[in-house]
């Protein structure tokens, strides 16, 4: 594996799935897969679970890591070709890609949706100038449409959990006080397509995912019907993707927050979120505190799968 961007990268997933236990039961068992080999971390982006499980990662394989955080400590890059830089930035990506490119083995690239342009972000502009000009294996740590690590490691917390073949996984909409971008709800979906699951994504209207992310999934506009029965319940709060309101917050319906009393409509459901969590926003005490709350031992797989991920890339060298 060359690159690593979504679901379809990882070839044949029961496979990739494989791998990740086999990961899990011993994390040290490939240290010498990356020996003498570089991992270079770029951040765009804020980031908690994604930088410490990916560099942890990394160690687990026997890689030396370097961590770039683009706004502290960094020229401002310019991403834009043919604009005349006399402003803040006096550095391009076009010269700057390569250079790092010149430190390491292997790239991981955190950038985030600006809600600029829809056609910029949905292009993945910044990620793709990395894979094209970088002359490494790149991979994204979350990008303007998908974060594929996230979705891997929740796949794999759904495998762990799941007490039925064919388990009943909802996908839902939640309010938050700012706009946030489609990335992980696209990605889950994109995830859970590639499954046999049940799968289902409830949201008010105005907030459809684009097609290609939303895939088959059964769109219910009625989170109490969408919850019955679910095995699993995926909260996830998401900006406007259709236009002309692109990027904005069309709704902060508190009535959309997982509670109690609407995981009792489930199949006993475990709770699932990437985090960090608004609590009482997007769920409230009772339910992320439960015992069928699991987002702990979800964040703990952003290892395993950041570990698979690298370790497919590796064998690639």
């Amino acid at each position: 594996m060359r690159n690593f961007t979504n679901v379809h990268d990882l070839g044949d997933l029961q496979q990739a799935l494989k791998e990740a236990f086999e990961i899990k039961k011993d994390k040290f068992r490939f240290t010498e897969l990356g020996k003498n080999k570089t991992l270079l971390m770029i951040f765009f982006n804020s980031s908690l679970r994604t930088r410490l499980s990916t560099q942890k990662a990394a160690m687990n394989l026997g890689m030396n890591t370097m961590v770039l955080d683009v706004n502290q400590g960094a020229w401002k890059l310019e991403s834009e070709r043919g604009v005349v830089m006399d402003g803040d930035k006096p550095e391009h990506l076009l010269e700057a890609i390569p250079v790092m490119g010149c430190y390491c083995d292997v790239i991981g690239v955190r950038s985030f949706a600006q809600f600029e342009s829809k056609e910029d972000d949905y292009s993945e502009k910044i990620l793709n100038q990395f894979i094209r000009y970088s002359g490494r294996p790149v991979f994204s740590m979350e990008a303007a449409t998908r974060h594929p690590l996230q979705s891997f490691a929740d796949l794999i917390t759904i495998e762990e959990y799941k007490k039925t073949e064919r388990p009943k996984v909802v996908l839902t909409w939640a309010p938050h006080p700012k706009a946030l971008p489609q990335a992980v709800p696209n990605s889950f979906a994109e995830w859970m397509n590639a499954t046999d699951y049940d799968f289902v994504i409830t949201h008010p209207e105005g907030y459809e995912l684009a097609p290609e992310f939303a895939g088959n999934a059964r769109v219910e506009y009625d989170q109490k019907k969408a919850f019955e029965g679910a095995d699993f319940i995926y909260a996830k709060n998401w900006a406007a993707y259709t236009d002309p309101n692109y990027g904005q917050v069309v709704s902060k319906d508190r009535s959309w927050t997982v509670d109690t009393e609407k995981m009792a409509l489930t199949n006993q459901a475990y709770f699932m979120h990437c985090l960090p969590v608004r609590r009482n926003m997007i769920v409230t005490d009772d339910v992320i505190e439960s015992p069928q709350s699991i987002v702990i031992p979800e964040a703990a797989n952003r290892e395993i799968s950041a570990q698979t991920v690298l370790k497919k890339i590796l064998e690639s060298l």
